[in-house]
């Protein structure tokens, strides 16, 4: 019975660690940095594909 008890506990301690899943997101520019991006697209600047910078131009500002 004791076996049987510690089976079934390790059985459910597996499915639940098991269960856990993981959601990684992916950037827009499919992970290039900010220079190598400006190559593909052709642009002058680096500046508009740079992560930190992504905020200043999605802001639309509504007086």
């Amino acid at each position: 019975m004791k076996r049987i008890k510690q089976l079934g506990i390790l059985t459910l301690t597996t499915l639940l660690l098991a269960s856990c899943s993981v959601h990684v997101k992916s950037h827009k520019n499919n992970d290039l940095p900010p220079g190598q991006m400006k190559k593909v697209t052709g642009s002058k600047s680096a500046k508009p594909y740079a992560p930190g910078q992504q905020k200043k131009h999605s802001k639309k500002h509504n007086h």
